[in-house]
């Protein structure tokens, strides 16, 4: 008897998926995907919600802490969403530089217009319908993505040195070890 999966378990599964190899490619092999996404456009639409939702979300929270900040925050947020989701983020930007057709290349570059536009928007740097509001976002994105590989700098920094110590650990506690032995 097959087992039956919901929209929402395949996309959880192909998020955690995603977060664990940050590849960037969409894993179309996972059970129950073929059931709820038919083809790459189809899932990469519904990864593009679960990112809005995320960066909606944090950006709220970042505004909410920093109200006088506000470009600042939405920084702040999109990087945030990132390290939250750094495999789907990996997926959008993938399906935005290497679309498998024509429907994804249109379907992905409309969605980053609306993202950088939701962005300036946010940050308090240009009106709803302003037409250098998706510009001034993609502006405030490459200022995100620079703050995130920093922040994944000093993260990678972080673990060398907490092994460091780890290994540090080890050799004191064996060198204990021998010496009461």
């Amino acid at each position: 008897m097959g087992q039956t999966h919901t929209r929402e378990d395949v996309l959880r599964r192909v998020t955690r998926e995603l977060d664990d190899r940050r590849d960037g490619t969409l894993p179309m092999h996972l059970a129950g995907v073929s059931e709820h996404f038919p083809d790459p456009t189809t899932m990469l639409g519904a990864l593009q919600l679960r990112w809005y939702a995320t960066l909606s979300g944090l950006i709220e929270r970042e505004l909410s802490a920093r109200p006088l900040d506000q470009a600042d925050a939405v920084v702040t947020a999109w990087a945030r969403a990132r390290a939250a989701h750094p495999g789907v983020r990996a997926a959008l930007d993938n399906g935005l530089t290497h679309p498998v057709d024509g429907s994804m290349a249109e379907a992905t570059r409309r969605a980053a217009a609306k993202e950088h536009a939701m962005l300036a928007v946010m940050a308090g740097l240009a009106g709803l319908h302003d037409p250098q509001a998706a510009t001034v976002g993609a502006r405030l994105e490459q200022r995100a993505r620079t703050l995130a590989v920093a922040s994944d700098a000093r993260a990678q920094d972080n673990l060398v040195r907490q092994r460091g110590v780890r290994h540090g650990m080890t050799e004191i506690v064996d060198r204990v070890r021998q010496l009461v032995a």
